[in-house]
């Protein structure tokens, strides 16, 4: 009996998720709507979007606490990673980063009511079974850096399906279009989001929220053909970090 009461309880809360996702959304409507009119507004959009971020995480019980171990200057623009575990990544990303950043995400999320539309219109989708579409990223986060803002990629490239991978392979986009474009690299490590909110469906408890931004990877004056070392420095970064907290946690 007590086991199905749990189970209801999670039930409700993860429901009272996707209501903070959509509510918010309805009330700031017509100044989101405005906000998207334009490329040159988006940094009202993002601010909108920090602020629909935190109604998320304070209204489901997590509390973001946020290290840094270096810090960003605004205006200038960077390209933010961090490992992914939780749908509750994009709002603690939106939340812990002040600096105005468009994602690079996946195609499925802008499928979403309402989310979905703003999705689609102020970040850049990727079909990663397309070369087209992979291609197509590259100029939009061109024109985006272009604009002076920054880029958020998860490079593992979606949540693992094995919850008990702690940090899976990089993908290249990331590093390649940091090079490119000689913009630092911004590495985070998210410590709780997959024991908050994981897509277990029946998980989760309400609680900390621990964000640290690790010292930046600079690449100015590098190549192309820097992409991979760049790459396992940020990976080894983040995961050094994961296991740090995995081994403090179980003693």
């Amino acid at each position: 009996m007590l086991r199905l009461l749990q189970k209801l309880l999670i039930l409700l809360w993860r429901i009272w998720f996707y209501v903070l996702i959509i509510v918010p959304i309805i009330i700031l409507l017509p100044f989101l709507l405005i906000s998207v009119a334009k490329d040159s507004w988006y940094p009202y959009f993002f601010k909108m979007a920090r602020l629909w971020a935190r109604i998320i995480l304070y209204g489901m019980g997590f509390w973001p606490e946020v290290k840094r171990l270096e810090k960003t200057e605004m205006g200038k623009s960077y390209m933010y990673i961090a490992n992914h575990t939780s749908m509750t990544d994009i709002m603690l990303m939106l939340s812990s980063v002040r600096n105005p950043f468009v994602f690079v995400g996946k195609q499925e999320l802008a499928k979403f009511p309402l989310f979905g539309y703003f999705y689609k219109q102020t970040c850049i989708l990727v079909d990663r079974g397309d070369p087209k579409s992979r291609r197509a990223v590259f100029e939009s986060a061109q024109n985006r850096l272009n604009q002076g803002l920054s880029i958020c990629i998860f490079p593992e490239g979606g949540v693992p399906d094995d919850t008990s991978i702690v940090l899976d392979t990089f993908k290249d986009g990331a590093f390649r279009l940091a090079i490119d474009h000689q913009v630092p690299i911004v590495p985070m490590v998210f410590y709780d989001n997959k024991k908050r909110f994981s897509y277990e469906f029946f998980t989760g408890t309400p609680g900390l929220m621990r964000v640290k931004v690790l010292p930046f990877i600079q690449t100015k004056g590098l190549k192309a053909i820097d992409r991979k070392t760049v790459k396992e420095q940020a990976f080894k970064a983040i995961h050094a970090e994961l296991l740090k907290d995995q081994a403090y946690a179980e003693t």
